[in-house]
């Protein structure tokens, strides 16, 4: 790798340290502590040297090519990926937030660099790095320190050829030199709320709530409350807060964090995670389809870890990697999750091990660009570092999204053979349609789950409307990227259920009640039960004292298949009681005459303990039997059955309160 390559991530360093008054890279919070501003963040003693030569290993990957006529620095050959080794997380990050700030002024950088004569150097220019070395932390690189030096000895010429630059464009600081769509989307970057995740495994939500108010955080609806130190619940997912961006060095040094009781991540895969859950019944199993992020499968596991589901992880290649994920997964309290080394597209959809799977969740490799933080996407989502080079120019090339594209449509059609599977979670970070509707469309038409199987069809997911998103359509759910929250694509495809598969109403009725939406209903017991416990009613003698027993759903149930209409008559003393504050009466039903015989079963049942009917119902009765006498038509006699109405709230106010009686 030629010299005049490192020249450009080590220069872009030393200028912007030596001109940080004029790029107003710092931000002073109200506690006087400064913080950098994401994707510009550039520590004042900069860096140890192995973060520069990953920084130059990135870069070289991802810089803008340019035209034969129009390139003014040679980056050398990059046809290799180049090797990268970091020493621990925050070392990866701000290599890869070097290389990027070094693609996003890299037109800047070569104008310096010729300006100043800097470019081309005869005494480097040949130079190459070597594989590096395994160094002590405080031993420096050689190749780095000589690098240095020689921009160091050209810092004068430098900074006047910067100061030219900022003229010539007019521009305040460097930053008003990048092109507009790059200023908005690292303006919406650095704002975009934190959003994390409770770990309920570790710690209950009340628990959270409290801990948070013990140190000094105070709970808001939402985002646009935001002052200081708040939060906010999540309008979609329970257990996923959000936090304002400026408390993030803050929030990440509480205890919270550091025991996993709270883990960082974007709302999107949360999104996923929740819309799977809710497809599954207890003893379900899931299937990962790619690793993706260690925190999007520690999230499904802490949300199934009540029950009996497994979740199984494909793609765990190395047993490296394996035991990495297992310590992680062990220090979260993951207990559920099942590695397996073949790739998704490998396991077959007869394999043994995968039959108890129902769900499946498949957040396939796309090309991010309605991912709010690039850098974060990458390092946790194991992301490809052309991402930024995508972000950058805007858009992707119409070859790298066809290619993803075809990817997708592959993995979710092998996805739809899984015969066992019911339904499939498909989520991107992509706002291009290739990626998302038409992959889901294509799936569908190509018929690939056979004519053994129920078909699949889209439905709608669980969280059916967005109110930060205007795009959000019928059967997908969508956000698009803005201020408060990255972008995601989500679709769920169902199995139909099979028409053959009756199901009685008694058994509706049952699911109803056993959710709470038959107030005032109960499921009748079996007579075994009744033997066991005898129901035990009492009565008065009095009509404002008559007892009430509640409807079953097996009469409720019988009333409803059967198509009988019931006449209700009422009579003029019980009425004329009831204006004297009586708030219950006794309604007499006597059936309308059928057609056809009706059958014992479909009639509705005599409620237990009845009393006996009155004079007036007497009479009634009797005229109902004189007119069925007469008829010639066979016809058969229904017997009268009496039917307790519920109880009526009169607005009578009694002595006592103000509260009605019943």
């Amino acid at each position: 790798m030629p010299g005049s390559k490192s020249n450009s991530v080590s220069l872009h360093e030393d200028v912007i340290n030596d001109t940080s008054d004029l790029s107003e890279m710092k931000i002073s919070d109200e506690k006087g502590s400064v913080e950098k501003r994401t994707m510009t963040l550039i520590e004042k003693n900069g860096y140890h040297d192995s973060v520069y030569i990953n920084a130059a290993k990135i870069f070289q990957g991802i810089h803008t090519e340019k035209r034969k006529d129009r390139i003014l620095v040679r980056y050398g050959d990059d046809s290799v990926s180049p090797m990268l080794t970091f020493k621990d997380e925050y070392s990866q990050r701000v290599s890869y937030e070097l290389a990027f700030n070094a693609l996003k002024y890299q037109d800047l950088l070569e104008e310096i660099l010729l300006d100043s004569c800097v470019y081309p150097c005869h005494s480097i220019v040949n130079r190459k790095f070597q594989a590096r070395e395994i160094f002590d932390e405080e031993e420096p690189v050689a190749e780095v320190r000589k690098i240095e030096g020689y921009l160091h000895s050209f810092r004068t010429k430098l900074a006047a050829a910067l100061a030219r630059c900022r003229i010539k464009h007019d521009a305040l600081s460097i930053e008003y030199i990048l092109p507009e769509t790059i200023r908005k989307q690292e303006q919406r970057a650095s704002a975009l709320p934190l959003c994390v995740w409770i770990n309920t495994c570790k710690i209950s939500l009340q628990d959270v709530f409290r801990d948070l108010e013990k140190k000094g955080f105070t709970r808001v609806e939402t985002v646009s409350d935001f002052d200081r130190y708040t939060y906010c619940v999540d309008q979609h997912c329970h257990d996923v807060l959000f936090f304002p961006s400026s408390l993030k060095e803050e929030l990440l040094n509480l205890d919270l964090f550091a025991d996993c009781k709270l883990l960082l991540q974007d709302k999107s895969r949360s999104l996923a995670v929740h819309s799977a859950r809710a497809l599954l019944n207890p003893g379900d199993d899931i299937i990962v389809a790619h690793i993706g992020s260690h925190l999007t499968i520690a999230h499904m596991s802490v949300l199934t870890n009540h029950s009996m589901s497994r979740i199984f992880v494909c793609g765990v290649k190395s047993s490296a990697k394996a035991a990495e994920l297992r310590n992680l997964f062990s220090h979260m309290g993951c207990k559920n999750i099942q590695l397996l080394h073949e790739d998704f597209t490998e396991i077959g959809p007869t394999d043994p091990r995968l039959q108890k799977a129902k769900v499946l969740l498949l957040l396939p490799q796309c090309s991010g660009l309605a991912v709010g933080n690039p850098i974060d996407f990458i390092l946790n989502e194991h992301g490809d570092a052309g991402l930024l080079r995508d972000l950058f120019q805007g858009s992707v090339s119409e070859d790298k999204l066809s290619i993803l594209a075809e990817r997708q449509l592959n993995e979710l059609m092998h996805a739809m053979k899984f015969n066992k599977v019911q339904a499939i979670v498909y989520c991107t970070c992509s706002v291009y349609p290739e990626e998302n509707e038409l992959v889901v469309k294509k799936a569908l038409e190509s018929g690939v789950e056979g004519n053994k199987v129920q078909p699949y069809r889209l439905t709608p997911p669980v969280f059916s409307t967005c109110s930060n998103s205007k795009t959000s359509t019928e059967i997908f759910f969508k956000m698009e990227p803005s201020e408060i929250s990255s972008g995601c694509f989500l679709a769920i495809l169902a199995r139909q259920k099979d028409s053959s598969e009756k199901v009685s109403v008694k058994d509706i009725l049952a699911r109803a009640a056993a959710k709470g939406l038959l107030d005032g209903m109960v499921v009748e017991k079996s007579k075994e039960e009744e033997k066991k416990h005898p129901k035990v009613t009492q009565r008065r003698s009095n009509i404002t004292g008559g007892s009430i027993e509640p409807k079953t759903v097996k009469d409720f149930c019988n009333q409803t298949v059967s198509t009988i209409k019931a006449e209700v008559s009422v009579s003029k003393a019980v009425s004329n009681i009831h204006q004297k504050n009586v708030n219950r009466t006794n309604s007499y039903v006597q059936l309308k005459k059928s057609i056809n015989p009706v059958s014992d079963t479909s009639l509705p049942k005599v409620l237990k303990h009845a009393s006996p009917l009155s004079s007036m119902g007497k009479a009634y009765e009797r005229q109902t039997l004189a007119r069925k006498a007469r008829a010639e038509h066979k016809r058969v006699v229904l017997k009268p059955v009496e039917i307790v109405l519920p109880p009526v709230i009169t607005p009578y106010v009694s002595p006592q309160g103000s509260k009605p009686r019943v």
